[in-house]
């Protein structure tokens, strides 16, 4: 009799534990449904957000326009103003990336590298356009600082060859007191030898 009752506490047991995984698949159930609509909100937020950043950026970039319309003006009056801006930014922007060159070359290898100047037609793959992000995001809003880069490296040059010509000078003086030494020191010998010979006119 013992036996069957140890059974029915089995199943009891059992069952207890189902309904126990039923309650919590439920609760995670609704948990997840919650987790939906919130994260609705949040996007729809979100999406609210980039509206209201699209008006002040659209509202900024009027009131930049005149400024930029000056610069340009103020711009042209240097030759080669863009050229050497370019030229000084830190990115090799006269090259395409090494991405697109590997890219290319594995299609024709033949072929000539693409220029920076291919750069104006070719729009096959205007998302990962690193190229126009640069000009768009770093060079357009602040050129000034690219174009005086060489004028920065000349400073530094010239201080650089100061320091130069301080040691050769600080070496050279090291040469002269030395040559003075040794004079010195010839002479030393050289009263030496006097002595001798006087002390040898006495001995005869």
């Amino acid at each position: 009799m013992s036996a069957p009752a140890a059974k029915v506490s089995k199943k009891e047991l059992n069952s207890n534990h189902d309904g126990a995984d039923e309650t919590s698949e439920k609760e995670q159930q609704e948990a997840i449904e919650h987790i939906d609509e919130v994260q609705n909100e949040i996007d729809r937020l979100n999406e609210q957000a980039s509206e209201e950043i699209l008006k002040v950026e659209q509202k900024y970039n009027k009131l930049r326009q005149p400024f930029f319309q000056k610069r340009s003006e103020l711009i042209a009056k240097i030759p080669n103003f863009w050229v050497t801006t370019f030229v000084n930014h830190p990115q090799d922007l006269t090259k395409r990336s090494s991405q697109t060159q590997n890219k290319a070359s594995r299609k024709r290898q033949h072929e000539e590298p693409e220029s920076f100047f291919t750069w104006f037609t070719d729009h096959s793959d205007a998302g990962a356009d690193e190229l126009g992000e640069v000009i768009k995001d770093d060079i357009w809003p602040n050129p000034l600082q690219y174009y005086l880069v060489p004028d920065m490296d000349d400073e530094e040059g010239e201080g650089e060859e100061d320091d130069d010509d301080d040691e050769e000078e600080e070496g050279l003086e090291d040469i002269d007191e030395e040559g003075d030494e040794d004079e010195g020191e010839e002479d030393e010998d050289d009263d030496e030898g006097e002595e001798g010979e006087e002390d040898e006119g006495e001995d005869d």
